[in-house]
């Protein structure tokens, strides 16, 4: 069931599907809550699931030039307290998983668990920051186009994007619903993201890491980074994925996901 609420004088769309312990899918930059839609299908006979579009992307409101992470997990606090659920399983993917992060340091109470699926702790490199800022200065000349050209099918591993055509193809058209102050905002708030090693070297809150190992944004020697910081995780390694891999295999993913709550 598709709901809104308003959250800093904005509209905050989710998706409200499914009964039992509650598992909410936070999506990533250039993308909507729409693209999680066929892999949560597979939680719905056992789970209750919620899907936000965060502000700044797709059908939810923009306040500004720029979106930080810390509101972006408040959008998510916002949400659950308007449908009374008291705690959830966290799965933030890329941008998703910043998210993830702030709201397990602002509001680690209100977690069972959470995932980093091909995402990380860590703040923006200057370098990383550097291309936040062109991209910002791209959309603003009006070339949005030229960016989801380009990023969409390199969040594919390379040896995926043909054979997984039709996704990448629906990937793309999802990245185009997203307006151009939306994506600055977003830009602007990742660019400024602080460091929360941390919080995922607590090992008071289940915490799987799911990475690609043909990721073209998270290479390999970053996501082992990862793993050795914090030894109380469970690690998934998917092998034929990209950044994508809740695409790319879907079945190994959702199946680490379940074994996390199942189990919690």
């Amino acid at each position: 069931m598709q709901k809104r609420i308003n959250y800093k004088d904005v509209e905050v769309e989710y998706c409200d599907m499914g009964e039992g312990a509650c598992i909410a899918f936070l999506h990533g930059y250039l993308e909507t809550g729409e693209i999680w839609e066929p892999f949560a299908e597979q939680f719905l006979d056992r789970f209750r699931v919620l899907i936000m579009d965060l502000p700044g992307h797709g059908k939810s409101g923009t306040w500004g030039k720029s979106h930080s992470m810390e509101e972006l997990a408040g959008s998510l606090y916002a949400v659950l307290e308007a449908e009374k659920i008291e705690k959830i399983f966290l799965i933030g993917h890329s941008m998703g998983g910043y998210v993830t992060m702030a709201f397990a340091d602002k509001y680690p109470e209100r977690l069972m668990g959470y995932s980093l699926f091909h995402s990380t702790c860590f703040a923006d490199t200057e370098e990383k920051k550097i291309n936040r800022d062109r991209e910002i200065s791209l959309v603003l000349c009006g070339r949005k186009r030229q960016i989801i050209t380009l990023n969409i099918p390199k969040g594919f591993a390379d040896d995926n994007v043909v054979r997984l055509k039709t996704e990448v193809n629906r990937v793309r058209n999802l990245a185009f619903d997203n307006t151009d102050n939306g994506i600055v905002a977003i830009l602007n708030g990742m660019k400024q993201r602080p460091d929360r090693t941390h919080i995922l070297k607590d090992p008071q809150i289940p915490l799987l890491l799911i990475g690609g190992m043909k990721d073209n944004y998270i290479h390999g020697e970053v996501f082992e980074k990862l793993v050795d910081l914090a030894p109380h995780a469970r690690v998934l390694r998917l092998e034929e994925s990209g950044h994508m891999g809740f695409i790319e295999e879907p079945e190994l993913a959702a199946g680490a996901i379940m074994t996390m709550v199942e189990q919690k």
